[in-house]
């Protein structure tokens, strides 16, 4: 997929997911006024919720490696009305270009430890460019049930390489995301803390969430057939691709969830 179908796709993809992350973020309870990083922001969607939990005089900043995504970033920020209270910078997560203690608090979603990246160095240095008692927080899709009816074949798309992302074979077991606490106590944040968010969808879906779903399916599931049986391969035409007559988000009974969790701790010095 180029980057500007992935955009389109994220876009597209973002009413699934989008209610849900802004109560993860309500859950930091995000003082009103502070400053703080979104570090690899994408095209900047979760800018917009973290400039309204902060309120008026708050403002955000969003670092992403790619400007493609950041001049998209900056059309979907002019269009809310909040280019004062969002701005971007191009930037590595590895090397933020910001000074130590910069930010009141830093967040990112789908990124640190939600890639092929080594987490913990990411982790600090999100924590390096926090404040003292500041909050570090990360968040991702952590899970997913879409084939209501199908638990076999979904498992088996859960297994391909596409389906284990942001896992990757031979990745150590506690560079999992869902290991983060781990990360958090490494460098000594204080009171390292998870939870899991879960939003579900069920028929009759609206046009919104039904394109939603279609390309959640073509990002969650991209390339997939080659790693499947030639029976799996078959079933997964039927019921996943969108010109099936068979195409399981017609089911008048479909009923779908996913899960995003969060981890978070707080700066101590």
């Amino acid at each position: 997929m180029d980057t500007n179908s992935y955009m389109h796709s994220l876009l597209v993809a973002n009413p699934l997911r989008e209610s849900t992350l802004r109560a993860v973020i309500e859950t930091l309870q995000l003082p009103s006024g502070s400053r703080g990083l979104d570090a690899g922001c994408g095209i900047g969607l979760q800018c917009l919720s973290l400039a309204e939990a902060v309120g008026l005089t708050g403002h955000v900043t969003g670092v992403d490696v790619s400007s493609e995504f950041l001049n998209r970033g900056w059309e979907i920020v002019k269009e809310a009305g909040l280019s004062e209270r969002i701005s971007f910078q191009e930037g590595d997560v590895a090397n933020l270009p910001f000074d130590n203690k910069t930010f009141d608090w830093a967040w990112s979603a789908d990124c640190v430890g939600y890639g092929p990246w080594e987490s913990l160095p990411l982790l600090k240095e999100l924590a390096r460019v926090v404040k003292p008692s500041g909050i570090v927080a990360i968040s991702a899709w952590s899970s997913e049930n879409l084939l209501p009816g199908y638990p076999r074949l979904e498992a088996r798309l859960r297994a391909t390489s596409a389906g284990i992302a942001p896992f990757v074979h031979g990745k150590k077991p506690e560079a999992h995301f869902l290991r983060a606490l781990s990360w958090f106590r490494k460098l000594g944040l204080k009171e390292p803390r998870a939870k899991v968010f879960a939003d579900s969808f069920y028929a009759p879906l609206s046009r919104e969430i039904h394109n939603a779903l279609v390309s959640l399916f073509d990002m969650r599931w991209p390339d997939v057939e080659l790693e499947l049986s030639s029976d799996d391969q078959t079933e997964f035409r039927r019921l996943c691709l969108p010109d099936s007559p068979d195409f399981i988000l017609n089911l008048p009974d479909y009923y779908a969830f996913f899960t995003y969790t969060l981890f978070w701790g707080k700066i101590t010095k």
